[in-house]
């Protein structure tokens, strides 16, 4: 079988879905030695990617997401090596494209939180960017011979939204990215580096409305009144929507917040591993992949009770409803009150993150090509 798999989001370009995009390929060059594979990429990514399974070949394919070029460019280069299937890790498929394909729908956030307040654009490009939306998903949905969801919660989402047959959706979990590696900067030097003093509360990922970081800080100013050596800890890097929290941080009059912008895995990883409390207080997630990642590190968890996450995280985090900002505060203030708590949090994170593997995804993965081929 000849599969093409759209790596255009392929590493950090993509976050988080170039993150599964990259795993899903080195994965598959793992588990795969009879299937040809060809990844195609843009020029800003090429180098990140070197195959390292003779049925890997890469492809040039430089054209940016979600515009015009990929509409009516991107087919023809597909069409010129006459696939059998092609693999699109995001939604965001060509309209005119007429082969075999499966897509991966991470969730469904636009129809949740279709809000201008999360764009930067004006109000009549934002309407015109949210019809398309709509329209481009419906069309990768619709002509799918399968999909692939990554939570049973956002499978449910797709059949509500679009009365898709339950079989035609297979739900592939992700995996945790880090590992609990050896650090080759001391942890104190890290920290001072990016200013965080201990102790923290940690939160990392992007500010975008529905990550409800502003309930957070406003919890974070209730609580430092009894905890005033506190600091809250923001890892993301810097963008429209973190400079409009940091004006509100400072609107609020709220003390203790760190913006750290950009920070690498290594970095990353002491930083969760250094931290009282990793708090996710996010209204919506396909998957809900960092509470994870702390976990890895041995930092315990407290999440929103919101979508997938029950479901991602299980039993190993405590929860509250992220709407309610008493409750948000009471289980965060109990979390880091309570020592025994926090042990019982890290000892269930470490048996809760060897239910995800990127190799069984990868297998997953594959046998889903195998029906979508027949």
């Amino acid at each position: 079988m000849k599969i093409g798999i759209d790596a255009r989001f392929f590493g950090s370009i993509g976050k988080g879905l170039g993150r599964y995009t990259q795993k899903l390929i080195e994965n598959l060059e793992k588990i795969d030695q009879e299937n040809q594979y060809y990844i195609f990429l843009r020029k800003e990514n090429w180098n990140k990617y070197q195959p390292q399974n003779r049925n890997f070949l890469k492809i040039v394919a430089d054209i940016p997401w979600y515009g015009f070029r990929e509409q009516f460019w991107f087919p023809k280069i597909l069409k010129r090596f006459k696939l059998d299937l092609v693999h699109f890790p995001h939604f965001n498929i060509p309209i005119f494209y007429k082969g075999k394909f499966v897509v991966t729908i991470h969730d469904l956030i636009l129809f949740h939180y279709p809000t201008q307040r999360a764009s930067t654009l004006s109000p009549f490009i934002y309407l015109l960017k949210k019809t398309a939306y709509q329209k481009v998903i419906k069309n990768a949905i619709q002509k799918s011979q399968k999909i692939i969801a990554v939570s049973n919660y956002t499978r449910e989402d797709i059949i509500k939204h679009f009365h898709v047959p339950k079989e035609k959706i297979f739900v592939t979990y992700e995996a945790v990215g880090l590992a609990n590696k050896p650090l080759q900067d001391p942890v104190k030097n890290i920290l001072k580096r990016y200013g965080i003093i201990k102790p923290y509360l940690l939160y990392v990922g992007n500010s975008y409305p529905h990550k409800n970081l502003e309930r957070l800080v406003l919890v974070f100013r209730e609580i430092i009144k009894k905890h005033p050596h506190l600091h809250l800890v923001l890892v993301g890097k810097e963008d429209y929507f973190y400079r409009r929290l940091k004006r509100f941080v400072s609107r609020s009059s709220v003390k203790n917040v760190v913006f750290t912008d950009y920070v690498s895995d290594e970095h990353l990883s002491a930083i969760y591993r250094e931290a009282l409390l990793y708090v996710f207080p996010s209204l919506y997630e396909g998957f809900g992949l960092p509470p994870l990642e702390a976990m890895v590190e041995n930092t315990p968890v407290a999440s929103s009770q919101a979508s997938c996450l029950p479901e991602i995280l299980g039993d190993a985090a405590v929860y509250f409803d992220p709407q309610a900002e008493s409750e948000m505060a009471e289980i965060i203030e109990k979390a880091i009150s309570d020592e025994n708590l926090r042990q019982r949090l890290i000892q269930k994170g470490r048996e809760r993150i060897k239910k995800f593997s990127w190799k069984k995804m990868a297998e997953e993965t594959l046998r889903i090509y195998i029906k979508a081929y027949q």
